[in-house]
């Protein structure tokens, strides 16, 4: 597990980039859950951390795909590939992540610029 930040340094309707290889975001929704999946939108390059979220939705700002923060399904097009959901937990006011170790859906951009290193 990787430690992001305090609870309290990200409000409810806020996310966090994490420049991890690739970078994830982390959300905390107006509900009050947290959430992390992987930064980079499946269809292009786009950070999802920039995005809208609603409910437990959040919406790339580059195309409007919409991607499940539960599960990082896809909910709309134009992407076509889910992102990869991590296992978060809160341990004593701490949030922390526990990185996925199934392969990214990067776009082939993001793909050629990291390497092989970044589909891990």
């Amino acid at each position: 597990m990787i430690d992001i930040c305090p609870l309290a340094d990200l409000p409810p309707g806020e996310a966090l980039r994490v420049d991890t290889v690739p970078p994830i975001a982390v959300f905390h929704t107006e509900d009050g859950e947290v959430f992390a999946i992987d930064d980079t939108c499946s269809h292009q390059d786009a950070s999802l951390a920039d995005g809208w979220v609603e409910g437990c939705e959040v919406e790339c700002p580059l195309h409007a795909s919409r991607f499940n923060l539960r599960t990082g399904a896809v909910d709309a097009p134009p992407a076509k590939l889910p992102v990869r959901a991590h296992v978060v937990a809160i341990e004593d006011g701490l949030i922390r992540v526990e990185l996925s170790t199934d392969k990214p859906n990067l776009p082939p951009d993001i793909r050629a610029r990291l390497g092989d290193g970044a589909n891990r």
